[in-house]
């Protein structure tokens, strides 16, 4: 599991830490890190020896981290310069390893060549607010010939602890971290400019505190939690999972909230609503009713919402399901529909799935703001709603009313950008809650098993929503396969 603290706990650890080592020890593990780190990428390129290195540097220890970095480059022979953004308050004792080393502070951006790596060690953890316009402008006039950028820590101009990017930030093809992830890191909109993480242990493990900011599932964290039937399952032990979606208009929403809740290994669905002819002819397992929900036989978890439409049958239908004793997961229409203080005085878990535009207007912002501070969002909405918020988008969160770690999926795409991709997760996570996970954990499972059936559908090529619910069971067994 990937595990990520704010910049508040990382700083008190490292503190701790370098109480216990000798004088500059824990930079020197961050440099040799780094320095492994863009070896790397040089000889996949190319080599060491002989490459041109161009440093960033600020005047924080993350600058620091870049010139012992360099230092150790230079002794590999890599032709390294620096660029030093504060001379005046660079890193003393990198500084002179880096010079001692042979390398060399080049007077501006000007006469450089070409160059095979640019290392960002502008600003760290710490930085807030996007890139001054000085250090923007050398940021473009050294990378304007897409040369490989390494971030230190993090990319320069990106919030460390929201994930936020307030103005223009360093956009890396890989960054190295130390000691843990941040949670900039793994949330967009920073996400999307840290490119290809690595993590390098400098010995910080046992001063981190329980729990975790964020975390991020892997495979066999996935593999743990999938449900499994023994030999005495029957329809019931395996889950029943009831869903109420679908319209005259959009019947095709529930086709396909059945089928993610079929391949989620619902042992039955038993569909309520006007698209029984439509269910019936693609999934005739399926068992369907009139309605209302209440009336529709012994379900394990509900899932109300998809192209559900507008209306007072569809307003009841949602009111219905919310007065059950169990698990509910509401999605699209019925995050419209919904009675707020009905979610927040529920006795069962109730999950609530919204994309940026519908947080928004649970909220009462704009989309805009949620799209930004993802993070500030969900947690929001899980405490105002006193329910499990998963929170789609480019980057999708999973957060809970208690103090729990936010969940950050590690497998979205842009393949899920398709219609009804949405109804399928609501009844994969439907089918999970009604096999018994916790809503967190079937949220946080439902969102990797969908993430990963939209990248095994569609091998480079588009995908429809239905190619994502066929997708899951072979997704199902290469997780369970580890």
């Amino acid at each position: 599991m990937r595990r990520a603290y704010s910049v508040e706990t990382v700083r008190a650890a490292e503190a701790a830490l370098m109480q216990r080592l000798p004088e500059g020890a824990l930079m020197q593990r961050a440099a040799a890190g780094l320095a492994a780190a863009c070896g790397d990428l040089l000889r996949r390129n190319g080599r060491v020896y002989g490459s041109r290195v161009l440093l960033l540097v600020g005047s924080g220890d993350n600058g620091g981290d870049a010139l012992y970095a360099g230092a150790r480059l230079a002794r590999r022979g890599a032709g390294v310069r620096a660029l030093l953004l504060a001379p005046d308050r660079a890193h003393p004792g990198g500084l002179a390893a880096f010079r001692a080393a042979g390398g060399q502070v080049a007077d501006g951006p000007d006469g450089l060549g070409v160059l095979d790596l640019v290392v960002d060690g502008i600003t760290g953890i710490g930085g807030r607010g996007g890139l001054r316009e000085d250090a923007t402008e050398l940021v473009h006039t050294v990378t304007r010939d897409r040369t490989p950028v390494i971030s230190v820590d993090l990319p320069s101009g990106v919030e460390a602890d929201t994930g936020e990017v307030h103005g223009e930030a360093v956009r890396a093809d890989a960054t190295v971290t130390f000691g843990t992830y941040k949670p900039g890191l793994l949330i967009d909109p920073a996400a999307e400019h840290a490119g290809a993480l690595r993590l390098v242990d400098i010995g910080l493990g046992p001063e981190l505190p329980e729990p975790p900011d964020l975390e991020a599932l892997q495979y066999a964290d996935v593999a743990a939690l999938l449900p499994v039937p023994g030999a005495e399952s029957d329809k019931y032990r395996r889950g029943v999972v009831g869903v109420v979606a679908g319209s005259e208009r959009y019947p095709g929403a529930a086709v396909l909230a059945v089928a993610g809740a079929l391949r989620g290994g619902a042992g039955a669905v038993r569909y309520v609503g006007p698209g029984a002819d439509a269910v019936i002819a693609r999934f005739p397992e399926a068992l369907v009713h009139a309605g209302p929900p209440s009336k529709a036989g012994r379900v394990q978890a509900w899932v109300v919402g998809p192209g559900l439409g507008d209306g007072r049958a569809a307003e009841a239908a949602v009111a219905d399901v919310l007065a059950a004793d169990v698990p509910v997961l509401v999605d699209a229409d019925g995050l419209r529909l919904l009675d707020a203080e009905t979610v927040r005085t529920r006795t069962a878990p109730t999950v609530l799935t919204p994309h940026a535009g519908e947080a928004a207007a649970l909220l009462g912002t704009a989309r805009e703001e949620v799209e930004s501070g993802r993070l500030t969002a969900v947690r929001e909405l899980a405490a105002r709603y006193r329910a499990t918020v998963l929170l789609k988008g480019s980057t999708t969160l999973i957060a809970e009313a208690r103090d729990t770690p936010v969940r950050v999926n590690p497998t979205g795409t842009a393949y899920l950008a398709t219609a009804g991709s949405g109804d399928v997760l609501s009844g994969l996570t439907g089918s999970l809650l009604a096999a018994g996970l916790a809503p967190r954990d079937a949220a946080s499972v439902g969102a990797y098993l969908h993430g990963l059936a939209a990248r095994h559908g569609s091998d480079g090529a588009p995908v429809s929503a239905q190619d994502v619910a066929d997708g899951i069971p072979a997704v199902w067994r290469d997780v369970r396969a580890g």
